[in-house]
């Protein structure tokens, strides 16, 4: 009854009246002004407080979704491309879009999915993140076509610094000595446990080093229109994945081979794949929920976390043998990946009762000299 009343006394308003009385020969007008006001309605009976809760979820549950989303693709897609045998990653990664796009449409169409937020985002930092969506996709499906994962993870090693260096120039955001050190630690001892490992072509390894910065990229934007505009995952996921189809359709006759019309077709292989797109929605979705609640940088020790899992657990659980120089390497990066989460979670605690004392209104004496609260300089990271 309570939230009837709210949605009454906002629809009578003034500016709500004008919004609704609009002509028909401004339709294109009118649509966007009802989009504005489907999220000002949203604002209105979720607080910013529920709002953000909504859109960051604990750290904790995003990463650990997106570890077991990861996983277990991981595991799918080996299967389609080697047992299936279904040799096209470019178009694989359009149907996983696709997939996403279609289970969102159907989440809007019972208004299940969350509205804009009445954000100052431009059409180009939207633009630009489906482009950057399809490239780092697209080319991270044909990299592990082309190479083994152990050059795969190689590749991935200097997503890092590329993240480092990108958000320094952007955002001013500066990484402690210690988390230099840890990041350190980790990408060498990823690099260790992968050097057995390292099998690539020519063209794998040019395409692999084109990945790098737009996998950096999209990392960053995810996050920071998250974190900065109050974008949730699968809003932003609803507005871009259309440009990110666009352009991997583009992408697919000049990285995949022909051949995929006459591809067969069974009810089985066309399951896998399926499967395969769904988990594809997941990690998507996962990743987002993870960029959004943690960093981007986070977000890539993850994925080193993820290798190195994955070599132990295949050697203690099914007794494959990569070797002890692989087994030091992995252990070495998952002491690098404990003391960043230490890091991490001290400069949370200290960064805790800051928020509080800036929360807390000025004294005229303090407003009277132009004390700023908020000059700490550039953020760190």
């Amino acid at each position: 009854m309570l939230c009837s009343r709210e949605i009454f006394k906002f629809l009578v308003r003034k500016d709500v009246r004008k919004i609704l009385k609009r002509k028909d020969s401004d339709a294109g007008e009118r649509g966007k002004a009802l989009e504005d006001l489907r999220a000002s309605l949203f604002n209105k009976l979720y607080p910013v407080d529920s709002a953000k809760r909504q859109r960051i979820c604990g750290p904790v549950a995003a990463l650990t979704f997106n570890f077991i989303v990861a996983v277990g693709i991981i595991f799918i897609n080996k299967w389609v491309l080697k047992n299936v045998g279904f040799q096209f990653p470019v178009f694989l990664t359009f149907i996983h879009y696709a997939v996403s796009w279609v289970l969102m449409a159907i989440l809007n169409s019972f208004s299940l999915l969350p509205a804009s937020p009445p954000t100052k985002s431009t059409n180009l930092s939207l633009f630009t993140l489906g482009i950057v969506m399809s490239l780092s996709t697209g080319l991270a499906n044909v990299s592990l076509k082309y190479n083994s994962v152990g050059f795969y993870q190689m590749a991935k090693i200097a997503v890092t610094p590329s993240i480092v260096l990108a958000e320094f120039i952007w955002c001013k955001k500066r990484v402690t000595f210690s988390k230099v050190i840890a990041l350190t630690v980790v990408s060498i001892g990823v690099a260790i446990a992968t050097v057995t490992d390292l099998q690539f072509s020519l063209f794998g390894a040019c395409v692999a080093m084109a990945w790098i910065i737009p996998s950096a990229i999209n990392k960053i934007l995810w996050s920071n229109l998250q974190q900065q505009e109050n974008w949730t995952a699968l809003s932003l996921m609803w507005k871009t994945t259309p440009i990110t189809l666009l352009f991997l359709v583009s992408m697919i006759p000049f990285l995949d081979p022909p051949g995929v019309l006459s591809f067969h077709w069974s009810f089985n292989n066309t399951s896998a794949i399926f499967l395969s797109a769904f988990l594809g929605f997941l990690l998507q979705w996962s990743g987002a929920l993870a960029l959004g609640a943690t960093s981007a940088i986070s977000h890539v020790v993850l994925g080193q976390f993820k290798t190195c899992v994955l070599l132990l657990g295949s050697f203690y659980l099914f007794g494959s043998n990569p070797g002890t120089t692989s087994i030091c390497g992995a252990f070495i990066a998952i002491g690098g990946m404990s003391f960043f989460t230490y890091l991490n979670l001290n400069a949370k605690k200290q960064l805790a009762p800051l928020k509080v004392s800036s929360s807390l209104p000025k004294s005229k004496f303090s407003e009277g000299n132009g004390e700023n609260r908020h000059g700490f300089g550039a953020d760190s990271v």
